[in-house]
């Protein structure tokens, strides 16, 4: 791993144990993005990489509105436009360089903004993605709606720099009320799918 990958592991071990601490890492993580933005898509993404993503979606019904966090270059929210033209996808990430990028690339809606205190209502979402992105446990449940979905993926699992084993992310989920759908393996990553009751 290079350094930064290094970071971001550490930046994700500690936020995932104590949430309130992502105020300290999020200046570096929001930097190190906005430098990494303008190579993102070429270097970084994929087919294969979003393969854990895709399987996981392959499970959802049609959403009416979608919310991918962290949507670095916005991949993600492309495909998901893609898939379901009808449905109004939003993407979201803490670096306007990113977001940038992402603007460039497609025409989804993007907003800046900080996952740890989205900037949406409660229950706003009927779908909720996460690609290789810190989930804030929190905030995943207040904005998915009741019979929505949170679809969280790594794309290289274990080896992914920002990487929370499956086995946290579901207990997180259910502590606050997510019920569990399925697991998923494709390419070299892993997925997770829960549904609020």
């Amino acid at each position: 791993m290079t350094l930064g990958q290094r970071f971001a592991r550490l930046v994700t071990q500690v936020v995932v144990r104590a949430p309130f601490l992502w105020r300290v890492f999020r200046r570096g993580m929001t930097r190190q993005f906005d430098r990494l933005a303008p190579e993102w898509d070429e270097t970084r993404v994929s087919r294969e990489r979003l393969a854990p993503m895709i399987a996981a979606l392959d499970a959802v019904g049609e959403p009416s509105n979608a919310l991918d966090v962290g949507t670095g270059s916005g991949a993600v929210a492309r495909f998901l436009a893609e898939r379901w033209p009808e449905a109004e996808v939003t993407g979201i990430d803490v670096s306007a360089g990113m977001v940038e990028e992402a603007r460039r690339l497609g025409g989804e809606r993007y907003d800046v903004g900080d996952a740890s205190a989205l900037p949406y209502g409660d229950a706003a979402f009927d779908l909720v993605t996460l690609n290789n992105m810190i989930p804030f446990f929190d905030e995943l449940a207040r904005v998915t709606a009741p019979g929505g979905h949170v679809a969280i993926a790594y794309s290289m699992g274990p080896r992914t720099p920002i990487w929370v084993p499956l086995e946290r992310v579901r207990a997180e989920l259910e502590r606050r009320g997510f019920l569990h759908v399925a697991d998923f393996e494709a390419g070299s990553g892993v997925a997770l799918l829960a549904r609020q009751p």
